[in-house]
């Protein structure tokens, strides 16, 4: 079959054309509420949840799941996503939120807020940030989240996989923000709480870059697109305006990840490092998603590994972190062939060439990077792949 593709490429053509339509009209299929699963969907729910207060009888709010992808090409995620309609339902403003907490505990809300805003959407300028500001907002009103700001933001950062925005667990907070970026998304994660709302994305409670296609996008309604992030909220009565209700609960955890960037959180450095003292062994690096720890430097920082092809190549970087804890330079680098990792220092340029994965951090000198190996592992960004020849 394979020589006969070969022979006749018009064939290989039609193939891919063939997968891409039924793709395309399985996404609009979904999309439409036929495809919903566990999820109301129907124009009749729709209508009938804009008239109802209280949720259904016996219909427990929507369960939070994992972030995970369709494997696409980013090209043909673009035209998948861009075949979805837009729902034809009303899509009202998000009611304006007003934190009222104590300073401390403010000023930590503050921070997680602009990290979400800063990491997921500086690119996309103020009003990306403004989005995905509101988006936590409305996470946090609806009954399926957490009821902090950090908790919304930083939900399953703590696992290998699960984290709701990937930003918190797939290296991109080894990038450090730029100044005058930094204080801006600070700006607008402070107009959020002080009740600015961002009224395009409504009661959006989820989102994603059109060149990525999620398993939930399908039983969600598509309701607006900002920059190149298209954001969704839940059918049926669940992505009604009753139910964005909730309230805040009074108290801000502090977040280990967020120390090097808000004094907020820096007492939550000292708790991560006593942590990180037990964190790098061969069985705790084994649960994130490395088959063996190889060997140590002798100075101790840089770290040889063999890393898990199961395990999503974007959960490497919490890998690295976890190896790296609080050093202040670290080298981490990870091989999916044992038989190409260096059995000793110093490695080769052979070796070098075989690389799946490194980090490197030089906090004297503000460096931080995270590459892979794009033979192997497809990213979206090219910035991100390392040179192999």
């Amino acid at each position: 079959m394979l020589a006969r593709l070969k022979a006749q490429p018009h064939l290989h053509d039609w193939i891919a054309a063939a997968v891409m339509a039924l793709l395309v009209a399985v996404a609009i299929w979904a999309a439409q509420g036929r495809g919903a699963g566990f999820l109301p969907g129907s124009n009749k729910v729709t209508q009938l949840a804009a008239t109802q207060t209280a949720p259904p009888p016996n219909v427990p709010a929507p369960p939070v799941e994992p972030v995970k992808f369709i494997d696409v090409a980013p090209e043909d995620a673009v035209k998948i996503n861009a075949a979805v309609p837009f729902s034809a339902e009303p899509n009202p403003a998000a009611k304006p939120f007003k934190l009222a907490i104590g300073t401390d505990d403010r000023a930590r809300s503050i921070d997680c807020l602009a990290a979400a805003a800063y990491y997921e959407a500086a690119a996309e300028g103020d009003d990306g940030m403004r989005a995905v500001a509101q988006v936590v907002i409305n996470r946090l009103r609806h009954p399926a989240f957490p009821k902090t700001i950090c908790g919304v933001v930083f939900q399953g950062s703590d696992r290998a996989t699960g984290c709701q925005f990937t930003f918190t667990c797939d290296g991109s907070m080894a990038r450090i923000p730029s100044v005058s970026g930094w204080k801006r998304a600070r700006e607008i994660a402070e107009a959020a709480l002080k009740g600015k709302v961002f009224k395009p994305v409504g009661y959006s409670t989820h989102y994603h870059t059109n060149w990525v296609v999620p398993y939930w996008s399908g039983s969600l309604d598509k309701v607006a697109q900002v920059g190149t992030h298209l954001f969704f909220r839940w059918q049926g009565w669940w992505g009604t305006p009753g139910a964005f209700r909730g309230g805040h609960e009074g108290t801000e955890p502090a977040i280990a990840k967020l120390a090097s960037l808000s004094p907020a959180h820096a007492g939550a450095a000292d708790m991560q490092l006593a942590a990180d003292q037990t964190a790098f062994t061969p069985e705790k690096l084994a649960e994130k998603g490395a088959r063996q720890l190889k060997i140590v430097s002798p100075g101790g920082d840089a770290f040889v590994v063999v890393l898990d092809r199961k395990v999503n190549a974007s959960q490497f970087p919490s890998l690295a972190l976890a190896a790296c804890g609080q050093k202040d330079f670290c080298k981490f680098m990870g091989w999916t062939d044992p038989n190409k990792a260096p059995k000793g220092f110093p490695v080769s340029d052979e070796q070098h060439r075989a690389l799946s994965f490194s980090y490197l951090r030089n906090r004297s000198s503000g460096f931080e990077k995270t590459l892979w190996n794009c033979h192997e592992f497809k990213r979206a960004d090219e910035s991100q792949c390392m040179k192999t020849s």
